[in-house]
């Protein structure tokens, strides 16, 4: 698990998990994470999150996804201009035509492809880039919004009207998507934001792993009561404990105070040097400087109609050294952050779920956890039943007190804890078996 906070004012802190699931063999999904290193970078750019779900014969969706979430955070933070939902569209571009020409040069990569969802947490607020079926979602207090639409056949047939908007869909595949990354030059990316984000928000990125095997609700009322790490262990773990049908890929983002934005205008920021501190903004040099280019430039002359060709030469040169070094002063003034100037971007959020932790979820949670216990007497687990009993009873004391969140996470901390130890018995049994 990749988890760590920020390096800069301690902004916000997140967690990230993959994980190949219980039905397939290998894991074709990617994330990536890139925090700004300082407060100039997170000016320019923020934060980047990225989560990719790969599809293809053999090892292409492994290949697709990760060419996604490596070239897409290469690209965004390369490029010097343009606001951020720009970059945002243009890193996606980039990465498709990636995809796209890895699989036209293999038979065995032709065709390949990637879902992708890309989150920039920045000045503005959120802004993300999107094709395929992974969500990203925004909790704020009890109410969870995903802020994508999802391109699924069953997405797309109730925007069209062809299917009402409160039917299931049972009778179509979940699993079919309408846009992906890779198998075509071109794609059609989905922008979204600015969405505005404020201390104690949850943000979630995610593939249909989890959010196959999970309820919406489900995914707001565990994020929502758990620290990031935590709650993308719980997750990933309830979503193995239904079947885990996928690989199950989950970022969690918690913000825990309000962004750090310039307290004076962008045009009052200076450009930042390699290492990330701004340079004071150069002022004009003196007349006298800018004669002396003319009188180098005079003398070069002067001296190459007297086949002086040497002199001229070095003339030459320094009117040329100065004239730069004008040039270099005068570009190296005041840095603009571009800021996106336009109207919102898409029409999210697409869906808003009241996801306040309740009795009816801490219940289910609470038969999960027995049947682990179950699981694990009637298999002779060697387990530390007293670490065990310590959260299921914390978890069933805060149940009976009302204090539902309190208990979901402690039911959450019983499952994980219950999941880590048949991990290991399993590990003891390979291990052993080998030897």
């Amino acid at each position: 698990m990749d988890r760590s906070r920020s390096r800069w004012d301690c902004f916000l802190e997140h967690a990230a998990l993959t994980d190949v699931g219980l039905r397939r063999s290998n894991n074709q999904d990617s994330f990536a994470v890139a925090v700004a290193p300082n407060r100039w970078k997170w000016l320019e750019r923020g934060h980047l999150f990225v989560v990719a779900d790969g599809m293809g014969a053999h090892a292409a969706g492994e290949l697709a996804s990760k060419i996604a979430t490596d070239v897409v955070p290469l690209s965004y933070f390369k490029h010097r201009n343009g606001s951020p939902p720009d970059v945002l569209l243009a890193a996606v571009r980039d990465a498709n035509q990636r995809i796209y020409k890895r699989g036209q040069a293999s038979p065995d990569f032709k065709g390949m492809g990637t879902t992708v969802c890309v989150m920039a947490v920045t000045p503005q607020g959120v802004f993300l880039a999107h094709v395929g079926d992974s969500r990203a979602y925004r909790l704020r207090g009890h109410r969870l919004e995903q802020l994508t639409f999802d391109h699924s056949l069953i997405w797309e047939m109730k925007a069209a009207g062809h299917i009402a908007a409160d039917d299931s869909g049972s009778f179509i595949p979940r699993n079919i998507i309408t846009r992906s990354l890779g198998p075509h030059a071109d794609v059609q990316v989905d922008l979204e934001g600015p969405f505005s984000v404020q201390a104690g928000d949850t943000l979630v990125l995610c593939s249909d792993g989890l959010s196959g095997p999970l309820e919406d609700d489900e995914i707001g009322k565990i994020a929502g009561s758990m620290p990031p790490d935590q709650a993308a262990r719980a997750l990933v773990d309830l979503a193995n404990l239904r079947g885990g049908p996928d690989n199950i890929t989950v970022i969690v983002i918690r913000v825990l105070e309000e962004p750090d934005v310039p307290e004076s205008p962008p045009h009052e920021v200076g450009r930042p040097d390699e290492v990330g501190h701004p340079k004071e903004a150069a002022k004009p040099l003196p007349s006298i400087v800018l004669g002396a280019i003319g009188l180098f430039a005079l003398g070069s002359l002067i001296l190459a109609a007297f086949a002086q060709w040497l002199l001229a030469v070095i003339s030459l040169l320094a009117a040329v050294g100065v004239g730069g070094a004008v040039i270099i002063a005068r570009s190296g003034g005041k840095w603009v952050p571009r800021m996106y100037q336009g109207q919102a971007l898409g029409r999210g959020p697409y869906k808003t779920i009241d996801c306040q932790p309740d009795e009816a979820f801490a219940k289910k949670l609470a038969d999960t956890v027995q049947q682990l216990e179950d699981a694990a007497v009637r298999g002779g687990w060697t387990v530390d039943w007293s670490r065990f009993a310590r959260h299921r009873d914390q978890a069933t004391a805060a149940q009976k007190a009302g204090a539902f969140a309190a208990a979901v996470s402690e039911y959450c901390r019983a499952m994980s804890f219950m999941v880590g130890q048949l991990k290991a018995q399993r590990t003891h049994k390979a291990d052993g078996a080998q030897q």
